[in-house]
This record gives C-alpha cells, sequence and structure tokens, in this order.
C-alpha cells in the first residue's frame, strides 16, 4: 500500500510541476485532464476520492483506538507503536493524495479560465484596431468638428 501511495503522490507532484511551467508537455497534460473531466470521469474520481477518505478515516479511527489502550494499559508495546507509526504514515500520504489532486483540479481550472481571458482580450484588442482602422482619424475629428458646430447652434438657440 505504501509504495501505490507513494507512487501515486510522485506522479501528482509530477503533474503539478507540468501544469506550473509552459511547456509542450503542459498542453498534453491539458488535454488530457480536459478529457479525463468529461462523461463518467468526475464519477469515477468522486468515487476514488470517497473510498480514500473512507479507508483514512478507518486508519485515523485505528489510531485513536491504539492511543486509547495505551492510556488504558499505561503503557504501549513495541507492536502498538509500529502499528501507529504505520497507520499514521499511510493516514499522511492519504491527505497528501487527496490535497494533491485538488490542487490538480483547481490548476486545471485556473489555467483553462486564463485561456478564456486572454482569447477575450485578444479579440476585443482585434475589434478595437479594427473600429480604429475603419474610421482613421479624419472621421473622428469631422465628428468632433460637427458636434462642436451643433452645440455653438443649442447655446444660439437657447440665447434666442
Amino acid at each position: 500500500m505504501l509504495q501505490l501511495l507513494f507512487t501515486v503522490i510522485f506522479a501528482e507532484m509530477a503533474v503539478i510541476i507540468v501544469l506550473c511551467f509552459k511547456t509542450p508537455l503542459r498542453k498534453l497534460v491539458l488535454m488530457v485532464l480536459d478529457r479525463a473531466k468529461r462523461g463518467r470521469g468526475p464519477v469515477i474520481v468522486k468515487t476514488v476520492g470517497g473510498t480514500v477518505s473512507v479507508v483514512m478515516l478507518s486508519y485515523i479511527f485505528s489510531m485513536m483506538m491504539l492511543k486509547k489502550r495505551w492510556i488504558v494499559d499505561g503503557n504501549a508495546s513495541l507492536t502498538d507503536e509500529i502499528l501507529m507509526a504505520k497507520n499514521l504514515l499511510e493516514t499522511t500520504l492519504m491527505g497528501g493524495l487527496l490535497f494533491l489532486s485538488l490542487v490538480i483540479d483547481k490548476l486545471h481550472h485556473y489555467i483553462k479560465e486564463l485561456r478564456i481571458r486572454r482569447k477575450t482580450m485578444e479579440t476585443a484588442k482585434k475589434q478595437g484596431q479594427g473600429f480604429e482602422d475603419v474610421g482613421g482619424s479624419d472621421k473622428v475629428t469631422a465628428l468632433e468638428e460637427e458636434i462642436a458646430t451643433l452645440r455653438a447652434r443649442i447655446k444660439q438657440l437657447e440665447s434666442d
């Protein structure tokens, strides 16, 4: 069990590092995460996360029972100490696994959000440039002059 937990944690750490830096591998990981979040993927992830949480709570309960036995007996046997250390290690690894999976999920979400925002900013800039290129400054100055003459006419009509 420990080897599996360590392997999964190191794999999650590698995914986080890949997501943090813009490399060609990042696009591949993002594509895999996008596809994993479609269809039955979220149900599977929630099931695995729930199972890991239940097992982690079981280990925590086991540690509490060992601690209770230590309090009642007054001393701890060597076997109890080894069991406590093993349970503590596995509980810590499972908690780390759940935390890193949450970090991966949020990183994926923020990267997608950032990509969408950048695209909208680029399109807004292109549209802004398109409006400037179409009209040019000649039309703007002509419209400003027309506004000034209309304001002068309004003032003249108000004074009459």
